[in-house]
């Protein structure tokens, strides 16, 4: 395990030998991972750094406001209005890593613009050590690491927080005194919520998505998952009042895990489950079933795409 205490001045000092005089941009979600990377490089170059977050139209319900409540005291924060960008590139896409390449290099040219505005010559990232364990593998590419374009423009790109685990992390934010909702934040993915639909990512879907995940959330907290999650995973015949439909099958998700490497599917007891099959089913017309997936990792992965 990582000593937090000594880990924060020489992620800073590594920071600011990385980017000297420079400016630099950061791509800043809202997740532990990239909030604490951001923490630790403004508190190293202050306003050299300028954090973005771009909003793709894949996020949690709700984050954008977050974010800018969340980070305002970074007088150089950026808050990026891209949901079109991102839908027009997913458009007729439906593999999955097709689409973690089409988001990964969509998110590189938003920062680049930015970057070009503020003449910035480095990004830094908050990418962990599963990150790139996955992305050098055959599991899945991330999109800040396997899911990056071969052309970046930037000098450098600085991960002072590559060699680190989760939990690892999430100690860190806490010695750098991040808000519980920051530090305690389960993990959420780069490319957000297009890698929890199967198929092809519509604002429909996008939709049924957002607010799934947002009862999903809201129902299993006292559990303290890892990570729990709605998916939608494709459709079926269900019956709505006196009508046939065929509706979204939305799948549930919440898994035990110690650094996301390995996971364990979370025991959840019949009456919570009836409990957001009822809101998710109850809140939206279009949602026909819900499912709950009982499956580990290994074989299975945490995320569905």
């Amino acid at each position: 395990m990582v000593d937090a205490e000594s880990f924060i001045p020489d992620a800073k000092a590594e920071i600011v030998e990385a980017i000297g005089d420079d400016n630099a941009v950061i791509a800043l979600s809202g997740g532990v991972d990239s909030s604490t990377a951001a923490a630790l490089a403004y508190d190293a170059v202050g306003d050299q750094l300028t954090p973005v977050y771009v909003d793709t139209g894949l996020m949690r319900k709700g984050e954008t406001e977050q974010i800018r409540e969340t980070f305002e005291y970074m007088d150089s924060l950026r808050i990026v209005d891209a949901k079109d960008r991102f839908l027009d590139e997913l458009d007729g896409v439906t593999d999955p890593e097709e689409k973690r390449h089409a988001i990964g290099e969509q998110f590189i040219r938003e920062f680049e613009e930015v970057a070009r505005d503020v003449d910035a010559d480095h990004l830094v990232q908050g990418t962990i050590y599963p990150d790139r364990i996955e992305s050098e593998g055959t599991i899945k590419s991330h999109h800040n690491v396997g899911g990056l374009p071969e052309r970046i423009d930037f000098d450098g790109i600085v991960e002072p927080m590559a060699d680190l685990y989760k939990d690892e992390v999430r100690d860190v934010a806490r010695a750098l005194d991040l808000e519980e909702i920051i530090s305690e934040r389960m993990p959420f993915p780069g490319p957000g919520l297009a890698v929890r639909i199967i198929g092809e990512v519509t604002e429909e879907k996008l939709g049924v998505a957002r607010e799934a995940n947002h009862v999903v959330e809201e129902e299993l907290e006292a559990y303290d998952p890892w990570q729990a999650l709605a998916a939608v995973i494709g459709k079926a015949t269900g019956v709505k009042g006196d009508n046939r439909v065929h509706g979204w099958v939305v799948a549930v998700r919440s898994v035990e895990s110690r650094d996301g490497m390995t996971a364990r599917a979370q025991e959840i007891d019949w009456e919570t489950l009836q409990r957001i099959q009822s809101r998710i089913t109850g809140e939206n017309e279009s949602v026909a079933r819900v499912v709950y997936d009982v499956t580990h990792k290994p074989p299975a992965t945490i995320e569905y795409e």
